[in-house]
């Protein structure tokens, strides 16, 4: 296993098992009739994975979505167990690095589209509304302004790109891809989910923004929630108690490093420079407080 300095996991090796396919922050191991996801602490933003990582935010993610998986209903999801001492022989003398951070889930047919869901009027769909009055081709009515709750969730899908910036699409050219009915029940179930999670995080002082969601297609053709769900990386957490449209509300969630790496002129474009202690360290405090406020 690769640790930094600071003690962040910044990769796995379990040289028993092939090597992983590597994401941003997930590597995950093919177990044969399963997979084994290992939530790293490396930290992405603007696509770019940053040289340094965020000790504990590995376990952090693991732990939001676990808390999420045991309490959003209406659609399966792709958990086996995150139970180490349950896991294959294979890997128990990696349970030390794997426990908290980890988990064995269910093969899919993964969908390839992320399924963004915004309650609120922020960040790139904002300055889109601003110029257009739309959000990916949705048209919103007059006088929102930066924050704003709309006054119904949207649905509003990107493609899944295996590089780069995944790009916006409409909901009709998303039927193009994966036909009518399933396009449907993607809306449908991601709306679903989204207040289900925001009506439990509101009651907890957090709001959630957006987020975003990915699904797979189990050996029965039904459709399962998969991947991290509704954590600080895949969602726009405010606190409650700053929150006034308007103006953009501090975040628990990875903006707080999009915002710092801005602030020193960053291009968005590899190589990612190494973020300074102080801000590794009120992002370990973003996130747990994050965690610590969805699990009270």
């Amino acid at each position: 296993m690769n640790y930094d300095k600071n003690g962040a996991l910044l990769g796995t090796c379990i040289p028993e098992i092939s090597a992983p396919k590597t994401g941003k922050v997930r590597d995950v191991f093919d177990l044969g009739d399963s997979l084994l996801f290992v939530a790293t602490d490396r930290i992405s933003a603007f696509d770019c994975i940053m040289p340094n990582g965020i000790p504990g935010k590995g376990k952090v993610l693991t732990q939001v979505s676990l808390n999420w998986f045991s309490i959003l209903t209406g659609l399966k999801n792709h958990l086996i167990t995150a139970d180490v001492t349950k896991y294959p022989a294979v890997l128990q003398k990696y349970a030390k690095d794997l426990d908290g951070r980890s988990m064995i889930v269910k093969k899919l047919k993964m969908l390839p589209v992320e399924c963004i869901v915004r309650g609120y009027l922020t960040g790139s769909g904002y300055e889109s509304y601003t110029k257009t009055g739309k959000v990916c081709g949705i048209q919103l009515r007059e006088g929102y302004v930066n924050a704003d709750k709309l006054d119904e969730p949207i649905f509003t899908p990107t493609t899944k790109e295996e590089s780069g910036h995944d790009m916006a699409i409409t909901f009709d050219e998303l039927k193009k891809v994966i036909g009518d009915d399933l396009a449907t029940a993607l809306k449908e179930a991601s709306i679903s989910l989204y207040l289900q999670a925001a009506d439990y995080a509101r009651a907890r002082g957090i709001i959630i923004a957006d987020t975003k969601f990915e699904f797979g297609v189990d050996e029965n053709g039904e459709l399962v929630l998969a991947d991290e769900v509704l954590t600080p990386d895949s969602s726009r957490f405010w606190p409650q108690e700053s929150y006034a449209p308007g103006k953009n509300p501090p975040s628990l969630d990875k903006q707080f490093v999009r915002d710092y790496l801005d602030s020193i002129h960053f291009n968005h474009q590899p190589p990612a420079p190494e973020l300074p202690p102080e801000i590794v360290a009120k992002t370990v405090e973003k996130y747990e407080g994050a965690l610590a406020k969805l699990k009270a």
